[in-house]
């Protein structure tokens, strides 16, 4: 079954079943979920703002992904 035919069941499943079933399934992903959510702090979206912006007007020089790929098959064999 694809991951989109399971999404879709789960979907499905969680629109109608009863308030334990439902707890009991979220108790299982809780903490898997606030990690996920943990990431896109204020904090964290500034820092990737101020990065952005550091890049489109010229204050630091980005890499290509080659470049990076590069550079780590140099540091694997060095």
């Amino acid at each position: 079954m694809s991951t989109l035919a399971i999404r879709q069941k789960l979907h499905q499943y969680i629109e109608t079943a009863h308030d334990k079933k439902i707890k009991a399934i979220f108790a299982i992903v809780e903490d898997e979920i606030e990690d996920a959510n943990i990431i896109w702090t204020d904090e964290f979206v500034s820092e990737l703002q101020k990065r952005a912006d550091d890049f489109e007007n010229g204050r630091v020089k980005g890499r290509t992904w080659q470049q990076v790929r590069r550079g780590v098959k140099k540091q694997k064999r060095g």
